[in-house]
């Protein structure tokens, strides 16, 4: 008897806190910079949400290249609050920009990539257009 006990309350924890689960939401999950000049601002953040019913741990964010620097909250995010994950881009480097970062968190998708796009101008093509 003591067995079927020990038995229903094991499946009862298990089916209780399987329901609690942190859910990592995106408005987006790129973010273009269009056309920026050489050494220009290159910071921009992700906005989530979690829509869970549970707490949001991120436990890292990785870039693609060292020219992306990207920056993870500093704590857990409650369920239904929202924060960012910032992200700093090098824009002394002249050309188009196709990266990726990598979110790893306790979230229902606890991989999440998510893309920076855009190109940085030479001075050269930003002086021609401004002559233009």
């Amino acid at each position: 008897m003591k067995k079927y006990v020990l038995i229903a309350i094991i499946a009862f924890v298990g089916l209780t806190t399987a329901h609690s689960q942190a859910v990592i939401d995106f408005e987006s999950d790129t973010i273009d910079y269009g056309e920026i000049a050489k050494g220009s601002d290159g910071v921009r953040v992700f906005k989530f949400t979690n829509t869970g019913n549970a707490p949001l741990i991120v436990t890292d964010v990785k870039s693609s290249c060292g020219c992306t620097v990207p920056k993870k909250p500093d704590g857990p995010v409650a369920p239904g609050e929202s924060s960012t994950i910032q992200v700093k881009y090098d824009t002394n480097r002249v050309g188009p920009i196709r990266k990726t970062v990598t979110v790893y968190s306790n979230a229902s998708e606890p991989v999440k990539a998510l893309k920076i796009k855009g190109e940085v101008l030479g001075d050269d093509k930003s002086l021609l257009e401004k002559t233009e």
